[in-house]
């Protein structure tokens, strides 16, 4: 009898790396392997505790954890504590629970897929011999730019701490966009031993990354040619996405209230404003206010979604303008988390006012939908660039001199979008580009395909 390929996933403790490599995950359930996905203790009880009844993923793939090394009241937005905690504890836990696995079943483990930016878990695959995947689930640019930081450092852009000593933008290579050092994914760090942190850590995966047997991205060809002509290694087989698989995406740390589908099934085609900063961004309430009058005063209707800790204020309700509420009820609808893909797949969303995280903007490509782009920290913040100079599918806003978004801004911009269709346009050629690449003979279809006949041969 052919052994199951049994995989262990691990990804990076963040809901933007946890979602992408759950679908991955149930596409390799869709083809036959049997997944072990490993979550942190604090992210799993979140993942359980938001899946709802009707979904079959525990049936599918066995959800299990480690710790993360911190305490359960403990901060993990402090992500200098978090990552020495998940150094020091992690390893040992991951190496625990593959060797249960191999004791307890007859198909062992076979092959790790490790988010890159995890390395250590590539070094516990090795020291225990089982094949090894890195899982890149943002940009192949963003990568691109981690794995080029030892030239950075030689060409005098940055210094070995990650400080930046260059400011004028720079281009990787020939062939890809500029990225302003600024924008690097440890420069939006301002203490200077969190740089120097994220730095050897960088510098640790990119030498761990080297033991691995592939390189696979969440992105495609078409989106980003550049970069993948630089790091021939790094290979595409995304967007990955529930609606290319025909089923729901799992692994959300919010229960998602799918009613807002039911509410924008009453709006007309093309009307809705689609208000989403992922799970990270935090606002102040000056420009929490500013965003909601700048809705308001757009006279749009539009489907907001503010979760429960996207303010740096515990009582979100008191942070509205007054009367807000009342004023936009007619054609403003909240939610605290929402179905995304879906919301975004829906014939009445016009544009989608995003924190221009790399799931977010996939998915968003992917739909033909346009953007209007409010990254708030690391990628996000060179992602824009792919979004509003090189694919030209969306528009960025300008902070004024106490560096708020204002609510003019915010009316002005949507109106500049919504009045040049050639914005929609462009979205829905980049979509045909994207779409083809997943289908039958497409180029991340092809891949993928490569990649399972690999996952599957050498057991």
């Amino acid at each position: 009898m052919v052994p199951i390929p049994h995989i262990v996933a691990i990804p990076y403790p963040a809901q933007g790396h946890v979602l992408p490599l759950m679908e991955l995950s149930l596409w390799l359930v869709k083809e036959g392997c049997k997944i072990t996905f490993v979550n942190s203790e604090f992210n799993h009880k979140r993942v359980i505790k938001a899946l709802s009844e009707n979904k079959d993923v525990q049936k599918k793939i066995s959800l299990v954890s480690i710790p993360d090394g911190l305490g359960a009241e403990e901060d993990r937005t402090d992500l200098k504590k978090l990552t020495e905690a998940i150094a020091e504890v992690m390893p040992g836990k991951l190496e625990e629970v593959i060797k249960m696995i191999n004791e307890s079943d007859e198909n062992g483990v076979s092959c790790v897929i490790v988010d890159e930016n995890m390395g250590w878990a590539l070094g516990v695959a090795e020291k225990l011999n089982i094949r090894r995947v890195a899982f890149w689930p943002a940009a192949a640019a963003t990568l691109a730019s981690l794995f080029s930081v030892s030239k950075l450092i030689d060409d005098g852009i940055i210094d070995s701490d990650g400080t930046i000593l260059r400011k004028q933008g720079i281009k990787l290579s020939p062939n890809m966009p500029i990225m302003n050092p600024s924008d690097f994914a440890w420069a939006c760090f301002p203490d200077p031993a969190m740089r120097k942190l994220i730095i050897e850590l960088v510098k640790d995966n990119n030498e761990r990354v080297k033991s691995a047997d592939w390189i696979i991205c969440n992105s495609a060809e078409e989106l980003e040619p550049g970069a993948f002509a630089m790091f021939p290694q790094v290979l595409p087989i995304g967007p990955l996405l529930a609606s290319n698989r025909l089923g729901s995406s799992a692994g959300h740390f919010w229960p998602e209230d799918s009613n807002c589908l039911k509410w924008l099934d009453l709006q007309p085609l093309n009307s809705v404003i689609y208000v989403a900063f992922g799970s990270l961004t935090i606002l102040d309430s000056i420009q929490f206010q500013e965003l909601a009058l700048g809705l308001e005063l757009s006279k749009r209707r539009f489907l907001w979604v503010v979760r429960e800790n996207l303010l740096t204020e515990e009582a979100a309700d008191n942070a509205y303008p007054k009367g807000f509420k009342d004023r936009i009820s007619n054609r403003g609808h909240i939610v605290k988390w929402a179905p995304q893909q879906q919301v975004l797949a829906h014939p009445s969303i016009a544009c989608f006012l995003s924190h221009c995280g790399w799931n977010s903007t996939v998915e968003s490509v992917s739909n033909g939908v346009p953007f209007l782009c409010w990254p708030y920290f690391a990628d996000q913040l060179f992602n824009q660039s792919y979004i509003c100079d090189v694919w030209k599918v969306g528009l960025g806003f300008k902070k004024n001199e106490f560096g708020i978004i204002g609510k003019e801004e915010i009316k002005n911009k949507m109106d500049q979008l919504f009045g040049d269709e050639a914005f929609k346009e462009r979205a829905l050629d980049l979509q045909a580009k994207v779409k083809s690449s997943v289908k039958g003979g497409g180029s991340s279809n092809k891949m993928f395909g490569k990649f399972i006949d690999w996952i599957k041969t050498a057991q």
